[in-house]
Protein backbone atom coordinates (compact mmCIF):
# COMPACT_ATOMS: atom_id res chain seq x y z
CA UNK A 1 0.00 0.00 0.00
CA UNK A 2 1.72 3.55 -1.13
CA UNK A 3 1.75 6.40 1.28
CA UNK A 4 0.48 9.57 0.41
CA UNK A 5 2.97 12.01 -0.67
CA UNK A 6 2.72 14.89 1.52
CA UNK A 7 2.25 18.10 -0.73
CA UNK A 8 4.91 19.88 1.27
CA UNK A 9 7.31 17.30 -0.20
CA UNK A 10 6.29 18.22 -3.58
CA UNK A 11 7.36 22.46 -2.94
CA UNK A 12 10.55 21.22 -1.54
CA UNK A 13 11.67 18.76 -4.55
CA UNK A 14 10.10 21.91 -6.93
CA UNK A 15 12.68 24.48 -4.67
CA UNK A 16 15.68 22.48 -5.05
CA UNK A 17 15.35 21.68 -8.68
CA UNK A 18 14.55 25.61 -9.57
CA UNK A 19 17.90 26.52 -7.25
CA UNK A 20 19.90 23.56 -9.15
CA UNK A 21 18.76 25.15 -12.85
CA UNK A 22 19.63 28.90 -11.39
CA UNK A 23 23.26 27.34 -10.05
CA UNK A 24 23.35 25.84 -13.97
CA UNK A 25 22.33 28.91 -15.52
CA UNK A 26 24.95 31.06 -13.80
CA UNK A 27 27.80 28.90 -14.64
CA UNK A 28 27.10 29.19 -17.78
CA UNK A 29 26.99 32.96 -18.18
CA UNK A 30 30.03 32.83 -16.19
CA UNK A 31 32.03 30.41 -18.93
CA UNK A 32 30.33 32.45 -21.86
CA UNK A 33 31.91 35.74 -20.18
CA UNK A 34 35.17 34.55 -19.75
CA UNK A 35 35.30 32.98 -22.99
CA UNK A 36 34.44 36.05 -24.51
CA UNK A 37 36.83 37.89 -22.32
CA UNK A 38 39.45 35.84 -23.46
CA UNK A 39 38.96 35.99 -26.99
CA UNK A 40 38.60 40.09 -26.91
CA UNK A 41 42.14 40.10 -24.98
CA UNK A 42 44.21 37.22 -25.71
CA UNK A 43 47.39 38.97 -24.89
CA UNK A 44 48.39 36.99 -21.06
CA UNK A 45 48.57 39.13 -18.19
CA UNK A 46 49.22 38.79 -14.46
CA UNK A 47 48.26 43.16 -13.62
CA UNK A 48 45.13 43.93 -11.62
CA UNK A 49 44.74 47.45 -11.83
CA UNK A 50 44.97 49.20 -8.51
CA UNK A 51 46.80 46.37 -6.95
CA UNK A 52 49.90 45.96 -8.61
CA UNK A 53 51.13 48.94 -8.91
CA UNK A 54 54.34 49.63 -7.46
CA UNK A 55 54.98 52.52 -5.09
CA UNK A 56 57.92 53.95 -2.52
CA UNK A 57 58.06 56.27 -0.17
CA UNK A 58 59.21 59.69 -0.65
CA UNK A 59 62.74 59.62 1.72
CA UNK A 60 63.71 62.44 3.60
CA UNK A 61 67.30 62.94 4.16
CA UNK A 62 69.18 65.43 6.28
CA UNK A 63 72.29 67.46 5.26
CA UNK A 64 73.91 70.08 6.69
CA UNK A 65 75.36 71.51 4.05
CA UNK A 66 72.95 74.16 2.22
CA UNK A 67 69.53 74.73 1.01
CA UNK A 68 68.64 76.42 -1.95
CA UNK A 69 66.18 79.99 -2.34
CA UNK A 70 65.13 81.00 -5.68
CA UNK A 71 65.86 84.05 -7.16
CA UNK A 72 66.55 85.62 -10.15
CA UNK A 73 69.71 87.25 -12.17
CA UNK A 74 69.98 90.96 -12.76
CA UNK A 75 72.65 93.49 -13.92
CA UNK A 76 74.91 95.79 -11.32
CA UNK A 77 74.43 98.27 -14.04
CA UNK A 78 71.30 98.52 -15.87
CA UNK A 79 70.28 102.18 -17.47
CA UNK A 80 66.82 103.31 -19.19
CA UNK A 81 68.23 105.65 -21.63
CA UNK A 82 66.14 108.98 -21.84
CA UNK A 83 66.75 112.13 -24.03
CA UNK A 84 67.35 115.57 -22.47
CA UNK A 85 65.54 117.59 -24.90
CA UNK A 86 62.15 116.57 -26.79
CA UNK A 87 62.51 115.81 -30.49
CA UNK A 88 61.50 113.06 -33.13
CA UNK A 89 63.01 110.50 -33.54
CA UNK A 90 64.95 110.92 -36.91
CA UNK A 91 67.75 108.14 -36.64
CA UNK A 92 67.59 104.33 -34.62
CA UNK A 93 70.94 102.90 -35.33
CA UNK A 94 70.94 99.76 -32.40
CA UNK A 95 68.48 96.95 -31.73
CA UNK A 96 67.66 94.47 -29.16
CA UNK A 97 70.50 92.60 -28.26
CA UNK A 98 73.21 94.66 -30.27
CA UNK A 99 76.33 95.28 -28.19
CA UNK A 100 77.33 98.55 -28.42
CA UNK A 101 80.29 100.59 -27.34
CA UNK A 102 80.89 103.31 -24.77
CA UNK A 103 80.12 106.69 -26.66
CA UNK A 104 78.27 104.96 -29.81
CA UNK A 105 75.61 106.68 -31.13
CA UNK A 106 72.37 105.14 -30.22
CA UNK A 107 69.73 107.62 -31.87
CA UNK A 108 69.22 111.00 -33.22
CA UNK A 109 66.66 113.57 -32.31
CA UNK A 110 65.03 115.93 -35.29
CA UNK A 111 67.64 118.64 -34.05
CA UNK A 112 67.00 121.71 -36.93
CA UNK A 113 65.91 124.27 -35.07
CA UNK A 114 69.01 123.49 -32.58
CA UNK A 115 70.92 123.72 -35.15
CA UNK A 116 69.66 126.74 -36.11
CA UNK A 117 70.25 128.02 -32.84
CA UNK A 118 73.87 127.20 -32.89
CA UNK A 119 74.80 128.57 -36.49
CA UNK A 120 73.34 132.34 -35.01
CA UNK A 121 75.31 131.99 -31.83
CA UNK A 122 78.49 131.74 -33.65
CA UNK A 123 77.65 134.57 -35.81
CA UNK A 124 76.90 136.78 -33.05
CA UNK A 125 80.07 135.14 -31.56
CA UNK A 126 81.86 136.86 -35.17
CA UNK A 127 80.34 139.91 -34.57
CA UNK A 128 81.21 140.79 -31.04
CA UNK A 129 84.77 139.58 -32.17
CA UNK A 130 84.96 142.39 -34.65
CA UNK A 131 83.63 145.06 -32.77
CA UNK A 132 86.25 143.91 -30.08
CA UNK A 133 88.92 144.31 -32.62
CA UNK A 134 87.85 147.85 -34.00
CA UNK A 135 87.38 148.99 -29.89
CA UNK A 136 91.08 147.38 -29.39
CA UNK A 137 92.80 149.25 -32.55
CA UNK A 138 91.01 152.54 -31.46
CA UNK A 139 92.03 152.51 -27.47
CA UNK A 140 95.88 151.82 -29.27
CA UNK A 141 95.26 154.67 -31.24
CA UNK A 142 94.07 156.93 -28.21
CA UNK A 143 97.28 155.94 -25.98
CA UNK A 144 99.28 156.66 -28.79
CA UNK A 145 97.87 160.31 -28.96
CA UNK A 146 98.00 160.44 -24.75
CA UNK A 147 101.60 159.75 -25.33
CA UNK A 148 101.54 163.18 -27.35
CA UNK A 149 99.29 164.67 -25.13
CA UNK A 150 97.37 165.27 -27.93
CA UNK A 151 94.28 164.41 -25.94
CA UNK A 152 92.62 164.63 -22.43
CA UNK A 153 92.93 160.99 -19.83
CA UNK A 154 89.33 160.92 -19.72
CA UNK A 155 89.31 160.69 -23.59
CA UNK A 156 91.85 157.48 -23.11
CA UNK A 157 89.89 156.21 -20.40
CA UNK A 158 86.80 156.13 -22.45
CA UNK A 159 88.26 154.03 -25.09
CA UNK A 160 89.59 151.62 -22.58
CA UNK A 161 86.52 151.15 -21.06
CA UNK A 162 84.76 150.82 -24.39
CA UNK A 163 87.40 148.09 -25.30
CA UNK A 164 87.03 146.11 -22.56
CA UNK A 165 83.02 146.16 -22.79
CA UNK A 166 83.23 144.75 -26.39
CA UNK A 167 85.72 141.74 -24.49
CA UNK A 168 83.18 141.14 -22.07
CA UNK A 169 80.68 140.56 -24.91
CA UNK A 170 82.42 138.66 -27.23
CA UNK A 171 82.61 136.46 -24.14
CA UNK A 172 79.61 136.29 -23.90
CA UNK A 173 78.51 135.38 -26.95
CA UNK A 174 81.09 132.89 -27.30
CA UNK A 175 79.38 131.46 -24.04
CA UNK A 176 76.01 131.46 -25.74
CA UNK A 177 76.74 129.82 -28.53
CA UNK A 178 78.99 127.33 -26.61
CA UNK A 179 75.56 126.83 -25.31
CA UNK A 180 73.79 126.20 -28.39
CA UNK A 181 76.13 123.61 -29.41
CA UNK A 182 75.54 121.44 -26.24
CA UNK A 183 71.67 121.77 -26.51
CA UNK A 184 72.42 120.56 -29.78
CA UNK A 185 74.29 117.58 -28.87
CA UNK A 186 71.47 116.58 -26.62
CA UNK A 187 69.64 115.65 -29.92
CA UNK A 188 72.13 112.76 -30.49
CA UNK A 189 71.79 109.83 -27.95
CA UNK A 190 75.10 107.82 -26.98
CA UNK A 191 75.56 105.11 -25.00
CA UNK A 192 76.82 106.19 -21.81
CA UNK A 193 79.08 103.05 -21.43
CA UNK A 194 80.01 99.24 -23.31
CA UNK A 195 77.07 96.69 -23.05
CA UNK A 196 74.26 95.60 -24.84
CA UNK A 197 70.55 96.98 -25.85
CA UNK A 198 68.13 95.00 -23.61
CA UNK A 199 65.22 97.14 -25.28
CA UNK A 200 64.54 99.58 -27.23
CA UNK A 201 61.13 101.27 -26.60
CA UNK A 202 60.61 103.60 -29.69
CA UNK A 203 60.42 103.48 -33.24
CA UNK A 204 61.09 105.98 -36.14
CA UNK A 205 58.84 108.63 -35.71
CA UNK A 206 58.16 108.82 -32.07
CA UNK A 207 58.17 111.77 -29.96
CA UNK A 208 61.02 111.76 -27.36
CA UNK A 209 60.10 113.93 -24.57
CA UNK A 210 62.84 114.52 -21.28
CA UNK A 211 62.78 111.69 -18.81
CA UNK A 212 60.53 109.27 -21.41
CA UNK A 213 62.62 105.95 -21.81
CA UNK A 214 63.75 105.32 -25.51
CA UNK A 215 65.78 101.81 -24.83
CA UNK A 216 67.33 99.61 -22.11
CA UNK A 217 70.91 98.98 -21.49
CA UNK A 218 72.76 96.59 -19.10
CA UNK A 219 76.24 95.76 -18.69
CA UNK A 220 76.59 92.01 -19.18
CA UNK A 221 79.95 91.74 -17.41
CA UNK A 222 78.43 92.61 -13.91
CA UNK A 223 75.78 90.19 -12.97
CA UNK A 224 74.35 89.07 -9.82
CA UNK A 225 71.70 86.53 -8.29
CA UNK A 226 69.40 88.25 -6.08
CA UNK A 227 67.14 86.08 -3.83
CA UNK A 228 65.40 86.01 -0.54
CA UNK A 229 66.45 84.29 2.58
CA UNK A 230 63.71 83.87 5.25
CA UNK A 231 64.90 85.71 8.62
CA UNK A 232 64.93 82.18 10.11
CA UNK A 233 67.35 80.58 7.35
CA UNK A 234 69.89 83.69 8.24
CA UNK A 235 69.54 83.13 11.78
CA UNK A 236 71.39 79.90 11.18
CA UNK A 237 73.92 81.53 8.40
CA UNK A 238 77.64 80.78 9.44
CA UNK A 239 79.46 84.05 10.44
CA UNK A 240 82.15 83.44 6.96
CA UNK A 241 79.61 83.24 4.33
CA UNK A 242 80.30 81.08 1.76
CA UNK A 243 77.43 81.17 -1.02
CA UNK A 244 77.43 79.64 -4.57
CA UNK A 245 75.05 80.10 -7.48
CA UNK A 246 73.29 78.04 -9.72
CA UNK A 247 71.76 78.35 -13.01
CA UNK A 248 69.58 75.89 -14.84
CA UNK A 249 71.21 74.62 -18.22
CA UNK A 250 74.71 75.33 -17.18
CA UNK A 251 76.35 72.94 -15.81
CA UNK A 252 77.76 73.34 -12.44
CA UNK A 253 77.45 75.44 -9.80
CA UNK A 254 78.76 79.52 -9.76
CA UNK A 255 81.27 80.39 -7.08
CA UNK A 256 80.51 84.15 -6.58
CA UNK A 257 82.94 86.82 -6.51
CA UNK A 258 81.38 88.99 -3.67
CA UNK A 259 78.56 87.63 -1.35
CA UNK A 260 76.30 90.31 0.48
CA UNK A 261 73.17 89.69 2.46
CA UNK A 262 71.45 92.99 3.50
CA UNK A 263 70.79 93.94 6.77
CA UNK A 264 67.41 95.04 6.49
CA UNK A 265 64.77 92.23 6.80
CA UNK A 266 61.27 93.31 4.48
CA UNK A 267 58.32 93.93 6.56
CA UNK A 268 55.75 92.39 4.37
CA UNK A 269 58.04 88.77 3.51
CA UNK A 270 59.96 88.64 6.66
CA UNK A 271 63.07 88.02 4.45
CA UNK A 272 66.81 89.70 3.87
CA UNK A 273 67.80 90.09 0.37
CA UNK A 274 71.16 87.84 -0.85
CA UNK A 275 73.33 88.99 -3.14
CA UNK A 276 75.78 86.98 -5.64
CA UNK A 277 78.01 89.09 -7.48
CA UNK A 278 78.60 86.36 -10.76
CA UNK A 279 82.39 86.36 -12.15
CA UNK A 280 82.39 88.15 -15.55
CA UNK A 281 82.28 86.14 -18.94
CA UNK A 282 79.45 83.92 -18.35
CA UNK A 283 77.91 83.05 -21.66
CA UNK A 284 74.23 82.86 -21.99
CA UNK A 285 73.23 84.52 -18.60
CA UNK A 286 71.42 87.46 -18.92
CA UNK A 287 69.16 89.30 -16.60
CA UNK A 288 66.05 88.28 -15.67
CA UNK A 289 66.97 84.41 -15.72
CA UNK A 290 65.67 82.04 -12.79
CA UNK A 291 68.83 81.29 -10.39
CA UNK A 292 69.10 79.54 -7.17
CA UNK A 293 71.39 80.30 -4.21
CA UNK A 294 73.06 77.86 -1.94
CA UNK A 295 74.05 78.77 1.32
CA UNK A 296 75.06 76.24 4.12
CA UNK A 297 73.62 76.33 7.19
CA UNK A 298 75.73 76.02 10.54
CA UNK A 299 73.21 74.82 13.23
CA UNK A 300 70.67 72.20 12.79
CA UNK A 301 69.82 70.22 9.60
CA UNK A 302 68.10 71.03 5.97
CA UNK A 303 65.82 68.14 5.02
CA UNK A 304 65.59 67.55 2.43
CA UNK A 305 62.96 64.89 -0.09
CA UNK A 306 63.74 62.52 -2.61
CA UNK A 307 61.70 60.44 -5.00
CA UNK A 308 62.69 58.09 -7.84
CA UNK A 309 63.47 59.84 -11.42
CA UNK A 310 61.20 57.41 -12.77
CA UNK A 311 58.02 58.41 -10.63
CA UNK A 312 58.16 62.06 -12.40
CA UNK A 313 56.11 62.96 -14.96
CA UNK A 314 55.94 65.87 -17.60
CA UNK A 315 53.63 66.88 -19.65
CA UNK A 316 54.10 70.58 -21.19
CA UNK A 317 54.55 72.41 -18.60
CA UNK A 318 53.89 70.43 -15.92
CA UNK A 319 56.08 68.21 -13.99
CA UNK A 320 54.44 66.18 -11.14
CA UNK A 321 54.42 62.48 -9.23
CA UNK A 322 51.31 60.71 -8.63
CA UNK A 323 50.67 59.71 -5.06
CA UNK A 324 49.04 57.14 -3.82
CA UNK A 325 46.73 57.59 -0.75
CA UNK A 326 45.68 55.04 2.24
CA UNK A 327 42.68 54.07 0.15
CA UNK A 328 44.68 53.01 -3.03
CA UNK A 329 43.78 56.19 -5.21
CA UNK A 330 46.68 57.61 -7.20
CA UNK A 331 46.13 61.47 -7.58
CA UNK A 332 48.49 63.46 -9.58
CA UNK A 333 50.25 66.24 -7.63
CA UNK A 334 52.50 69.54 -9.03
CA UNK A 335 55.81 69.64 -8.10
CA UNK A 336 58.93 72.09 -7.91
CA UNK A 337 61.99 70.00 -8.23
CA UNK A 338 65.61 70.52 -7.41
CA UNK A 339 69.06 68.73 -8.41
CA UNK A 340 69.43 65.07 -9.13
CA UNK A 341 71.59 62.48 -7.24
CA UNK A 342 72.32 59.25 -8.96
CA UNK A 343 68.46 57.63 -9.44
CA UNK A 344 66.92 60.09 -7.28
CA UNK A 345 65.78 63.78 -7.54
CA UNK A 346 64.91 66.35 -4.83
CA UNK A 347 61.75 67.39 -4.65
CA UNK A 348 61.68 71.37 -3.05
CA UNK A 349 58.09 71.52 -2.55
CA UNK A 350 54.36 69.74 -3.71
CA UNK A 351 54.90 66.41 -1.36
CA UNK A 352 56.27 65.51 2.03
CA UNK A 353 58.72 63.04 3.51
CA UNK A 354 56.72 59.47 4.16
CA UNK A 355 54.26 59.93 1.30
CA UNK A 356 53.81 57.03 -1.37
CA UNK A 357 54.67 57.89 -4.94
CA UNK A 358 53.69 55.60 -7.88
CA UNK A 359 57.19 54.44 -9.85
CA UNK A 360 54.65 53.62 -12.79
CA UNK A 361 52.81 56.90 -13.49
CA UNK A 362 51.47 55.75 -16.73
CA UNK A 363 49.86 52.70 -15.28
CA UNK A 364 49.09 55.32 -12.09
CA UNK A 365 47.24 57.53 -14.58
CA UNK A 366 44.64 54.50 -15.99
CA UNK A 367 44.02 53.00 -12.41
CA UNK A 368 43.49 56.09 -10.53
Amino acid sequence: MRRPIHPSHHRSAARATAAWLAASAAALLLACFQTAACAADPAPTDRVPGKDLRTEVASAATSGRSASYDGVVEALRQTSVAAQVPGAVVALTVKAGDRVQAGQVLLRLDARAAEQNAAAGAAQVRAARATQEAAAREYDRQKQLFEKNYISRAALERAEAQFKATQAEAAAQLANAGAARTQSDFHIVRAPYAGVVADVAVVLGDMAMPGRPLLTLYDPAALRVKASVPQTAALRLPRDLVAQAEIPGLAQRIVPTRAQLLPTVDPATHTLELRLDLPAGLAGVAPGMFARAWLPLANGADSRVFVPQQAVIRRAELVGVYVVGPDGRALLRQVRLGRAEGDRIEVLSGISAGERVALEPQLAARTR
